[in-house]
């Protein structure tokens, strides 16, 4: 599995990628944590607002400063 975490830096991006190592080592899921900041990249996912949440190639979430549960949620939802 690839999550990636789709900003350039911010607060909200970087708590985001927290979460999102958090909740994949309380999971114990085999997945790599991406930290995408080049902003072409992040485009051509067409979201319109950072951060972005990306599991396996498919926006899950974008604006949204994610708790770890709200993670695990969505994490959840693509792993069936």
């Amino acid at each position: 599995m690839e999550i990636k975490i789709l900003g350039t830096g911010c607060a909200s991006c970087k708590a985001l990628y927290k979460n999102v190592e958090q909740a994949v080592k309380e999971m114990q899921i085999d997945a790599q944590v991406i930290e995408e900041q080049d902003l072409e990249k992040i485009m051509s996912y067409n979201i319109m607002s950072t951060p972005g949440l990306v599991i396996d190639e498919k926006v899950v979430a974008a604006g949204k400063k994610l708790n770890v549960s709200q993670v695990k949620e969505l994490i959840n939802k693509e792993i069936k």
